[in-house]
């Protein structure tokens, strides 16, 4: 039915499902559940990885093919590179300090910043690390491969030598010395370099977005605690993970946000979530101008019934119709009555 002019307009509400990259206000609960979310996960990660350390004759032999290949690629360049900083202790420590400093928090300080200030893009590289750490650990399990400074080659481990810091950070318990392969100090900081260079807008976060990863893969080869062919892999298998949580992302998000609605709201349809336009409205579009977000709803989300009134000083040469937006993404079905009264 058409509404004619001048009668009162009701509050302006519609059902409607909200775009999942909609920014949602952070808040200290939200943070807390999300830290506690993520820690446990690490937590896991760790545990697992620590009680799936393979048979140590089959990770030595692992790492030796593993150099094998390198060889015969002509990237084995561990040897060299670490003697390039080898008796030069001021190098050293700052390859450590990286190896070191430059991975975990780094990490937890980005993903705190992104779920404050860039909520799609934290939940995009939090399900990325989820994804690709869930197939490290498979890998680790079922191909254990020793890491350069523990296979007998002249390689030193500087970290263990020259610093205590990285066992404080991951404490000889939950650590699987025969995980090598594939390197996920690598692949993660590769992650959070992409993130970081996507969201940034000032130019010294994006170099240090793109030194980041680059920093990193040389340290953990400096450092005798991966191969090179490691950070290629880890660099792989990471971004196999970014695309995945693109993909399965938006979809956690909404329904997430569906089995919240239906909590709150038992009696109202889990598809859709209430959205008050009220306020909005008022501030954007005085007069009463289409809320534009309805028509941008993602394809086949159901949004409800949106009144369209006036701009501000135009005089109604004809009542105003009501478009009835039947999926989101569609052209709108208008009322065919009411378009025949005004012809």
């Amino acid at each position: 039915m058409a509404r004619r002019a001048g009668e009162p307009q009701p509050p302006l509400t519609m059902v409607t499902a909200v775009p999942w990259t909609r920014r949602i206000a952070p808040t200290a609960a939200e943070l807390a559940r999300q830290v506690a979310f993520v820690g446990a996960a690490v937590l896991l990660y760790f545990v697992v990885r620590g009680l799936t350390q393979g048979n140590v004759d089959d990770a030595v032999a692992h790492g030796l093919a593993v150099l094998r290949l390198e060889d015969r690629l002509g990237v084995d360049w561990e040897a060299w590179a670490q003697g390039l900083i080898l008796g030069r202790p001021v190098l050293v420590d700052l390859v450590n300090w990286i190896y070191i400093w430059g991975h975990w928090p780094v990490i937890a300080a980005t993903l705190v910043w992104l779920h404050h200030a860039h909520r799609r893009h934290y939940l995009l590289l939090r399900n990325a690390m989820f994804l690709s750490g869930a197939a490290g650990l498979v890998i680790f399990a079922s191909y254990a491969v020793a890491p350069p400074r523990l296979l007998g080659v002249d390689l030193v481990d500087t970290v263990t030598l020259h610093s205590t810091s990285y066992r404080v950070l991951q404490p000889p318990a939950l650590v699987n010395k025969y995980a090598a392969m594939p390197s996920l100090h690598v692949g993660w900081n590769l992650l959070v370099g992409v993130t970081l260079f996507q969201v940034a807008r000032r130019w010294p976060l994006r170099v240090f977005a793109v030194a980041s990863p680059m920093l990193m893969a040389m340290a953990v080869v400096l450092t005798a605690n991966h191969y090179v062919l490691d950070g290629v892999a880890g660099a792989a298998l990471s971004l196999a993970g970014l695309w995945a949580s693109h993909r399965v992302t938006p979809r956690l998000v909404m329904l997430d946000r569906r089995l919240h609605h239906q909590l709150e709201h038992p009696a109202a349809s889990p598809d859709a979530v209430v959205v008050d336009l009220r306020d909005r409205a008022q501030r954007r579009h005085q007069g009463g101008v289409v809320d534009d977000e309805a028509v941008d709803a993602p394809g086949g989300q159901p949004v409800g019934r949106l009144p369209i009134r006036n701009r501000p000083g135009e005089d109604p040469p004809v009542p105003p119709l009501e478009i009835d937006h039947q999926l989101g993404g569609e052209e709108p079905a208008v009322d065919d009555d009411a378009v025949e009264r005004h012809r």
